[in-house]
């Protein structure tokens, strides 16, 4: 298994978004690499090298369906893992698992991740 460091792009919230994928990591099982994503497409973080921009923006337009209301979540798997995005109105955290992960807690830990990335209520 490759080492997991933290590879943080510059933001108005690096050291937010660093701790929140580094969280995941640490205490989401079978968690294998995660990311998040702001509202505009830009990577603020992520656990492992990737084009996870790009990705996250195919992912959800094959979501999309123009009868109904934009995707909130997307689960994918296949035989050699699973893949999980979730997004909001403060972006998207996306996450590849082993396979067989549990998806009701990995969808409740990335909406948590999500919801401590939100902006403060002034």
């Amino acid at each position: 298994m490759p080492a997991r460091s933290t590879v943080t792009i510059a933001s108005d919230r690096p050291a937010a978004a660093d701790e929140v994928v580094s969280d995941l990591i640490d205490r989401s099982a079978g968690l294998r690499a995660c990311a998040f994503i702001d509202p505009g497409g830009r990577l603020l973080a992520a656990s492992a090298d990737g084009v996870w921009s790009g990705q996250a923006d195919r992912l959800w337009a094959a979501a999309a369906d123009p009868s109904r209301p934009a995707a909130a979540y997307v689960h994918v798997a296949i035989d050699g893992g699973e893949l999980f995005a979730v997004r909001s109105a403060h972006g998207s955290v996306i996450a590849i698992t082993d396979r067989f992960a549990l998806s009701s807690l990995m969808l409740c830990d990335l909406r948590a991740a999500l919801r401590r990335l939100a902006p403060a209520a002034a």
